[in-house]
């Protein structure tokens, strides 16, 4: 781990051994269990005809403006926003989100700031954590879980952690009212989807192609593909990510997917125009789902 990742888990990883003593199992099937608030938004929405749209944000970027561009994406037509908490050595970002974790690392955010800051925004939709899991690991599951729950967060992201090594994670996750999101690569076999999407709350994350995250000139057909393959064995929402790059892809995707979570496209907007420009954007997504882009 580089320094600066160190620095970004610093002030939350005091010593904290846990032990599974006198604790719940693991839930692996999550079909009988009460859906939480992100579950039970998207599940209305999607009943009422609406397609479903997911931005991504990078957490303290840009420095002292972001709490304004995570209300503004809000107000711009997003149903719920996933916020990513920056770390230096990501297995799943491209070079466009992993340049504004860099700026926000370097201007000083961690992950007790991030949740500090979410937890006095009030957009009214829910949000979403998406981070790896040594912040997690460091910090303990059951103090992170209870954390994210104090901040108002709904849902986390944890895309370096598997299937088979998510139930110590899940079970502090569904004690502390955190609802866990799963992702189901392309590579998946088929008798695996069911297993990921059985386990997974909130939505399955379908990603759209094999690589990391990053506009690309033309929807892979590998998107439609994961679509389909996820549809044919839940009926929690499915909505693709990776690769969904403007409102016309994110409209294709979305004649079999229940939505789509779109960062890069974003993330680069800021980077290159500023807040607004991604607001502008978001906002242009929006109707491009509702038939109006």
């Amino acid at each position: 781990m580089t320094a600066a990742s160190t620095d970004a888990v610093a002030g939350l990883t005091a010593a904290a051994t846990e032990t599974d003593a006198d604790e719940p199992p693991v839930v692996w099937d999550t079909t009988g269990m009460a859906p939480g608030r992100l579950e039970s938004e998207l599940l209305a929405k999607r009943e009422a005809g609406r397609k479903l749209l997911l931005p991504y944000i990078t957490a303290g970027y840009p420095a002292g403006d972001w709490a304004r561009l995570v209300e503004g994406v809000a107000a711009a037509g997003a149903d719920a926003i996933e916020i990513g908490v920056p770390f230096s050595d990501p297995v799943m970002d491209g070079a466009t989100i992993q340049e504004s974790s860099t700026r926000a690392l370097a201007d000083g955010i961690d992950p007790g700031l991030a949740l500090d800051t979410v937890a006095d925004l009030d957009v009214g939709i829910p949000l979403i954590v998406m981070t790896y899991y040594n912040i997690c690991f460091r910090m303990g599951h059951r103090r992170f879980a209870n954390a994210l729950a104090e901040a108002g967060i709904s849902a986390a992201i944890l895309p370096d952690l598997p299937l088979e090594e998510a139930g110590p994670w899940t079970r502090a996750a569904d004690h502390a009212g955190i609802e866990t999101v799963l992702l189901a690569a392309p590579t998946a076999p088929d008798e695996r989807l069911p297993r990921i999407a059985a386990r997974s709350r909130g939505f399955v994350y379908g990603v759209g192609l094999i690589g990391i995250t990053g506009e690309r000139d033309a929807l892979a057909t590998s998107s439609l593909e994961m679509a389909r393959r996820l549809k044919d064995v839940t009926d929690k929402p499915v909505l693709i990510g990776v690769g969904v790059s403007n409102p016309e892809q994110a409209a294709a995707v979305c004649e079999v997917a229940d939505g789509v979570v779109v960062g890069s496209a974003v993330i680069r907007r800021v980077l290159d125009e500023g807040v607004d420009a991604a607001v502008d954007f978001v906002a242009a997504l929006r109707a491009g789902l509702d038939g109006g882009g």
